[in-house]
Formats: structure tokens, C-alpha cells, sequence
């Protein structure tokens, strides 16, 4: 059964729109080599994501209905050059599709890689940046924010292009920043 107004064709567009951007998201040129500790060449990877938050568990359901994101698929990614992603998507019927996953990319290796529009600011305490990461088209239709963790960074990449009805004339990075700020008091605070 589908939401008022939402479509199977619609909603698997919409899926599929969102699995095609993951696949390109916060990628690094295979420079990077997974470590913990940083090198005079600058910021490193993260041996692993870190494992304190599962956002397929833990994000609020209270947060979900709010943004009204339902239809939960898993959506762990393994990168190039040992970048990792582990968490879940969401899509909200005639709205933005959004990932919201635990990575080993750090804020510092993100702010290293001057992606289109970056923007630093603290969200619940936590640095955090919110970044362009696609060319062409896509550009405004995505933003990727990644708020610090111990060992990486809670990674929401949301997509939000202008056809959508009840969400596509906000910027993706205004949408992705209201959302991050409901969902960062859920991470543990040793996180």
C-alpha cells in the first residue's frame, strides 16, 4: 500500500535515484590510506567506522516520523581506498531520500578535500561540515553533512531534487542540517 499522492513507480525512482548517489558519495581519489593517526601529509582515515551508534537501530523512531522517512533499507558501502560506510536509507514519499551512516572519514579528511560550498559549524557540541560532493546536475539536489565521531563521523547524505512536491524547493543542505540537529542528541556521548 502506498502514501497519499506517492506512486511504486515513484517511490522506486526515488530509491533508485538515492542507491545511484550513494554509490558515488564522500569518496576519496585511493590516496588515503586507512590508519588511525594523522601524517604530516594531513588528515587520515579511520581504521574502521565507529561501532558506538548504529544508525539503522538507533536513530530515533520519533525522528523518522517527524521527517516522515519510512521504507528502511540497509546501505553499507566499502570504498575505494578503505572507505566504509554502515548504516541504512530512507525515503520520504514525495519528499528527499536520505542515508544516514557511520563512516571512517573524519571531518578533517572531508574539510581536506574542498569540496564545492563546504561549511563548518557545531551541531549538539560536535564539529560538523556539510559539503557538495557531485558535479553537473546533482549539485543542489544533494548535500552530504558529516558530524565528528570518535574514530570517523555520522555521515548524512541526503537527495532532494526540485520534483519532489512537498520537499523540493528547500536546499538539500538546509533539509540535511534539520535533520542532523534531531538526530545528533541520539549519539552516545563518548561517541
Amino acid at each position: 500500500m502506498t502514501s497519499r499522492g506517492s506512486t511504486p513507480l515513484g517511490i522506486a525512482c526515488a530509491l533508485g535515484t538515492l542507491l545511484l548517489l550513494t554509490g558515488c558519495e564522500s569518496s576519496t581519489d585511493g590516496s588515503a590510506k586507512p590508519s588511525s593517526t594523522s601524517t604530516s601529509a594531513g588528515p587520515s582515515l579511520a581504521e574502521d567506522v565507529p561501532r558506538s551508534y548504529d544508525p539503522c537501530k538507533d536513530v530515533p523512531q520519533s525522528v523518522l516520523d517527524s521527517e516522515k522517512l519510512g521504507m528502511k533499507i540497509v546501505a553499507n558501502n566499502d570504498g575505494g581506498g578503505g572507505v566504509r560506510w554502515r548504516g541504512c536509507q530512507w525515503v520520504r514519499p514525495n519528499g528527499y531520500g536520505v542515508s544516514i551512516r557511520t563512516t571512517n572519514l573524519t571531518v578533517d579528511l572531508i574539510r581536506s578535500r574542498n569540496f564545492a560550498e563546504a561549511t563548518e559549524f557545531t551541531i549538539g557540541g560536535r564539529r560538523a561540515i556539510s559539503t557538495r560532493q557531485f558535479d553537473g546536475p546533482f549539485i543542489k539536489e544533494a548535500c552530504t553533512l558529516n558530524i565528528e565521531m570518535k574514530g570517523g563521523s555520522l555521515d548524512i547524505n541526503l537527495n532532494n531534487p526540485p520534483s519532489n512536491r512537498d520537499t523540493g524547493s528547500t536546499d538539500s543542505c538546509v533539509l540535511a542540517r534539520s535533520l542532523a540537529e534531531k538526530v545528533v542528541p541520539s549519539l552516545p556521548a563518548t561517541a
